[in-house]
């Protein structure tokens, strides 16, 4: 199993479009198969490095490839793109 975790840093102002893409990326858990679950998390201090956080399970490394590539994942992430000023990820084997 992959564990990947993606935190977002975003724009002062953003947060009805933040509430849309975190709902639109939690609504493709059931439409993209190889997303086995997911959960956001925001942050619990106003000054954070990064204001929220992906936590999704897959797996298999290619699972995780086929989901960011899927056109429904990349039309909610374009969302995101367009709101954030800093990303991290990381995947690792549990």
């Amino acid at each position: 199993m992959i564990k990947h975790i993606v935190m977002w840093k975003f724009k002062e102002g953003t947060e009805a479009q933040q509430e849309e893409f975190f709902s639109g990326l939690l609504g493709l858990q059931g439409q993209i198969p190889e997303l086995k679950y997911a959960e956001i998390r925001k942050s619990a201090k106003k000054d954070a490095e990064y204001d929220a956080c992906l936590i999704s399970d897959f797996e298999t490394l290619e699972d995780v490839q086929t989901y960011k590539v899927d056109p429904r994942h990349v039309k909610v992430s374009s969302l995101c793109k367009s709101i954030r000023t800093a990303r991290a990820s990381i995947d690792y084997e549990f």
